[in-house]
């Protein structure tokens, strides 16, 4: 028997995690990072940028988890980071660099709160975001292109982070 929402054997948990988008403003994107961060029970999601779309087509991706995950909007994502890494968490771009680790193979920190940076649909994490980061780390890509979408590469970062911290 295929289980639902309601009848599931999913034990409800909040982990260390605050997820920070650097000018993520596509909608469906949007929908689909409160969908992602309400499975893996984030504690907090920051939208930074000066467009960021709370409309119809971003509650049509969502379904509703606005209502259930902890946000805010910020206009600065230097300003935003600069918070949480004096507030003791350890920050984490996921960006492909030339010095970026490869997630498959990073270990992380089980006693410190974590922010996850992401990135602009086409441009990444900012550099000046980028330098105030601990670490780096990237999904091995095995097809011709190089990266996956925002929301799927933050899905599986979240998958593999949750998974150490259990």
């Amino acid at each position: 028997m295929q289980l639902d929402h309601y009848s599931n054997f999913f034990k409800k948990r909040l982990f260390p995690i605050t997820v920070v988008c650097d000018n993520v403003t596509n909608a469906p994107n949007i929908g689909g990072l409160f969908r992602t961060c309400d499975a893996f029970g984030i504690e907090k999601l920051i939208f930074c940028g000066s467009e960021i779309s709370m409309g119809r087509k971003m509650a049509k991706t969502s379904r509703a988890t606005e209502k259930s995950v902890n946000y805010s909007i910020a206009s600065n994502s230097l300003d935003v980071v600069t918070q949480l890494k004096n507030e003791g968490y350890f920050l984490i771009a996921l960006e492909i660099t030339s010095e970026s680790n490869s997630l498959a193979t990073f270990k992380f920190i089980k006693d410190t709160p974590i922010a996850l940076i992401i990135g602009d649909e086409n441009f990444g994490i900012s550099e000046t975001t980028m330098a105030q980061c601990d670490a780096t780390v990237h999904i091995d890509m095995y097809g011709q292109n190089s990266s996956m979408n925002v929301v799927q590469a933050t899905s599986v970062t979240l998958y593999e982070i949750t998974k150490q911290l259990k």
